[in-house]
This record gives structure tokens, C-alpha cells and sequence, in this order.
């Protein structure tokens, strides 16, 4: 229920009690009414129904019986006209909100869909969110949406296994999508919808069964995790090398000074192209630090030397603090 309702009607609630009370107390102190008459006189008082006085009033009743109808049918009205200014609010912010969300989702292009919001799915969107990747969530749970909602992201309630919510969440646009659901049997389902839709899409995905690994590549997931695996290694890492996971929790976390990892594509017509990694560093005088170069041909070059040469469509994998990393990302996007 939306605060504005529950205020105002907690609002519209105590006045009216108020009065009441004040009416009924009223006229048993100056009627010497029973409890029950003198509700039920201020009550059809307040609510104007018409009926006559239940017993005749004497002159300080009826003084007092203006009051209540002074202040109790102006305080009918203003509860009247408060929770119906309230309703009207609520449908038209409902149907602006909807237009809005409808409008923001037709303007993503290259974005990413999260396919369910659970524990997984909600970690996934939380990173993306902070990157500032455009992405929506879609979800069957209208709570889990609203709380997407709240968090600031782009959701909507939806099937992700139904290809028409797939085309409604703009699949046919996206560059990835995230298949988050807790059923191995659901995610091959999305991929395949997802993959058959638009088969150029990004699509990563978890596994809860080891087995069922190789089945979700072969639906054309290009990317599998299974938690538990990697739960596994991870606690056996902490005992074998916890240095070597101390470092990998540092490069893929924000940490003191907003250090992070971070892939920079080399853009076609980049000066940057064609030029040795040397070269590059002392040219931009970038505080950054080159942990590998990707080709363009699928090959990985870790601890590249200075005269490694940086071709077009390459990735660098480089290490640095925000402001840093945004400044190489323009030499190589715009040279």
C-alpha cells in the first residue's frame, strides 16, 4: 500500500475518533446520556444522515450539538475529499510511472536484461548498477520487482521464459542477458528464447548442477557459473594461497582508493592503434597498471612487455583508480 494512503488515512482516522469522542463524552456529561446514545447521537450527527434527536435537548445540548456538527461534518467532508484527492493521485501516478518505465525501457539499446532478482540475480544487478551499465530487471515476483524499484533500477514484473516479455524487455536491443533463475531447467529455457530471438546476445548464466554445465553452452550460454564450485575453490584457496585470494577480493572490489580492474577496448581509428604498449604509457602518462592484453584473435598476453604492439579490437585488462582508467579509455575509444 502506498505511504500517502496509510498516512492520510491514519490522519483522517484520529480526527474523526477525536470527535467522536469528544460528542459522545459530551453528551453523557451534559445529557446524562448512556455510552451507546451518546455515540450513536454523534455519529449520525457528524455523518448527516438525517435521523431527528434521539431524545429532545436540552439548551447547553443543543450549544453543544452545533459544535459537533460544525466541526464533525467539516471533518466528513475533509475525510471525503482527502481520501479521494489520494485515490486520484495514486491512479494517475500509476499510470505516469507506467508510461515513464515503458518509455525508459524502448530507449535501451545495448543493455543488459537480468533474468530474475533472487541472490543471485540481485548481486549481478547491484554490480551492474554501480558500473553504470544500463540494464533492466525482469522477475514474476511483484515483490522482488518493487524492491528493485526501490533500489533505484529499471524493473519490471514478467516471465523471462515467455518470449514475448523477452521482446517486451527489449532482447532484440540488449547486448547481454543474465539468466539468474534457481531452476537449471528455466535458464536452458531462456537461453534458447533469448539466443533464437537475437542470436548476436551475451548470454551468462549460473548452474546448479555441475552436469548441467556442458547443456547450458550447448543452449549458447558463452558464460557459466556454478556457485558451489566456485564456493568450493575458494574456501580450499583461502587455506592454500589466501594471499593470492587476498589480491584477486582487491582487484575485483573497491578498495581504498576506489582501485578496480577494468577491460579498455581499443577503438577503431584510435592513435593508439598500431603503437607499442610503451609507447602508449609514456605518451598519456597513465597511472595504470597493464596486467594482460586480449587480441582480437582470442589470444591473452599477461604481463605484456613495453613492446607489445596494440592492434585494433584489442582489450587491454588494466588495473587503476576510476579517473585514471576513464582517461585511457578515451585515448583508445577516441584517440
Amino acid at each position: 500500500m502506498d505511504r500517502r494512503l496509510v498516512h492520510r488515512s491514519l490522519i483522517v482516522a484520529g480526527i474523526l475518533s477525536v470527535i467522536i469522542c469528544i460528542g459522545t463524552i459530551g453528551f453523557s456529561v451534559i445529557e446524562h446520556w448512556g455510552i451507546f446514545d451518546a455515540f450513536y447521537m454523534t455519529l449520525t450527527t457528524i455523518t448527516t444522515v438525517g435521523y431527528q434527536e434521539i431524545r429532545p435537548l436540552s439548551r447547553g445540548g443543543r450549544i453543544f450539538n452545533s459544535f459537533v456538527i460544525l466541526f464533525g461534518v467539516s471533518a466528513m467532508f475533509f475525510a471525503v475529499g482527502a481520501m479521494t484527492q489520494t485515490i486520484i493521485e495514486l491512479q494517475f501516478a500509476d499510470r505516469y510511472v507506467k508510461r515513464r518505465r515503458n518509455r525508459m525501457i524502448a530507449e535501451l539499446h545495448d543493455h543488459c536484461v537480468v533474468c530474475g532478482f533472487g541472490r543471485v540475480g540481485r548481486n549481478a544487478s547491484y554490480r551492474l548498477q554501480r558500473a553504470n551499465s544500463p540494464f533492466l530487471v525482469i522477475d514474476r515476483s511483484e515483490e522482488r520487482v518493487a524492491r528493485a524499484t526501490e533500489a533505484g533500477m529499471l524493473a519490471i514484473v514478467a516471465d523471462a521464459t515467455n518470449d514475448d516479455d523477452l521482446r517486451k524487455a527489449g532482447v532484440l536491443r540488449a547486448r547481454g542477458l543474465i539468466a539468474a533463475l534457481p531452476s537449471d531447467a528455466e535458464n536452458l529455457f531462456i537461453i534458447l528464447s533469448a539466443k533464437t530471438l537475437n542470436n548476436k546476445l551475451i548470454v551468462v548464466t549460473r548452474a546448479s548442477e555441475e552436469q548441467n554445465e556442458q547443456k547450458l553452452r550447448r543452449a549458447g550460454a558463452e558464460t557459466v557459473f556454478a556457485p558451489y564450485t566456485m564456493a568450493g575453490r575458494r574456501l580450499a584457496d583461502s587455506l592454500l594461497r589466501p594471499h593470492v585470494l587476498e589480491f584477486l577480493d582487491f582487484t575485483t572490489s573497491v578498495v581504498g582508493p576506489k582501485i578496480m580492474m577494468e577491460q579498455v577496448h581499443v577503438g577503431s581509428g584510435a592513435r593508439a592503434a598500431s603503437r607499442t604498449l610503451g609507447a602508449l604509457m609514456s605518451s598519456g602518462g597513465f597511472n595504470v597498471i597493464v596486467l594482460a592484453v586480449r587480441g582480437s584473435d582470442g589470444r591473452m598476453i599477461f604481463n605484456p612487455s613495453p613492446d607489445t604492439r596494440i592492434a585494433e579490437g584489442d582489450f587491454l585488462i588494466v588495473l587503476g583508480d576510476k579517473a585514471s582508467l576513464n582517461e585511457l579509455e578515451n585515448a583508445l575509444t577516441h584517440g
